[in-house]
């Protein structure tokens, strides 16, 4: 297992943890945070074993955005992680998964405060869960700031523009509830309940066969700014092959013989 001095990385069976740590400051980010996240989204595209990923904060906050003191790395004990970032200048980028998407499916598990960056952070994900008390917002205007991690592109495309433009341009806070009225977020739990209902979605991801869910999540975001005859194509240029996998032959015939399917990536 990796991660840093800010983020723990954890195995619950084919499933990896991903938690931000930095309890104190509302899991801000952090370079410590920024490079631990991004190599935990390598080591579960890299590792076959695990299905499904997530991601979620210590502390019952999920992520209050970037700390820019923090970022600012000085001391010696930043000096690894500067180092990180010069040999790739956009690491923090693909840690935030806008210039990257892991292969694997990410669910957010969400307490507390996800706000600014992590807001941003949030949109890269694929399935997201928040207990009740949770806070999400995108306040960088209030700053005379620009939430520039995606949302003005990404925002409009994943809640009705007209939600996405008020909490782009007022920068106020949305609570759990309306963040599930407006398709944000897809579950609301109790308070404190957040992670087990990721790992609960995790482990039905990771029951199916892993090499469909991953051909169907490329497929999604693939096809998702094609046209329409576009967009079939290109599901059955990526969907087709699925079909001829072993896999393909264990998911039907374990059914028929009332088993649980034994799936092995083949």
């Amino acid at each position: 297992m990796g991660g840093t001095e800010h983020l723990t990385v954890e195995r619950k069976g084919a499933t990896l943890v991903l938690t931000l740590n930095r309890p104190e400051a509302k899991n801000a980010l952090s370079l410590p945070l920024l490079v631990g996240l991004y190599d935990g989204w390598l080591e579960a595209d890299a590792d076959d074993s695990i299905r499904s990923i997530v991601l979620t904060g210590a502390g019952g906050d999920f992520c209050a955005g970037m700390d820019l003191k923090a970022l600012a790395g000085k001391g010696m004990d930043g000096q690894q992680y500067r180092e990180r970032m010069k040999e790739d200048p956009d690491l923090h980028w693909k840690a935030m998964l806008r210039h990257h998407r892991p292969r694997k499916p990410v669910i957010a598990a969400v307490e507390g405060y996800c706000v600014a960056g992590g807001t941003e952070i949030l949109q890269g994900t694929d399935i997201r869960v928040a207990g009740e008390t949770a806070t999400f917002g995108l306040s960088e205007v209030k700053r005379a700031l620009f939430p520039i991690g995606g949302s003005t592109v990404r925002l409009q495309r994943q809640i009705p523009r007209t939600h996405a433009l008020e909490m782009l341009l007022t920068g106020r806070h949305y609570s759990a509830q309306e963040a599930l009225s407006i398709g944000l977020i897809g579950n609301v739990v109790p308070e404190g309940k957040a992670l087990d209902k990721a790992l609960e979605i995790a482990d039905m991801v990771n029951a199916c066969g892993p090499l469909a869910v991953e051909a169907v999540k490329a497929s999604v975001y693939e096809t998702a700014e094609m046209t329409e005859t576009e967009g079939l194509k290109s599901e059955l240029e990526r969907g087709w092959p699925i079909f001829a996998t072993e896999d393909a032959k264990e998911g039907p015939k374990a059914f028929a013989e009332k088993r649980p399917p034994v799936y092995k990536r083949a």
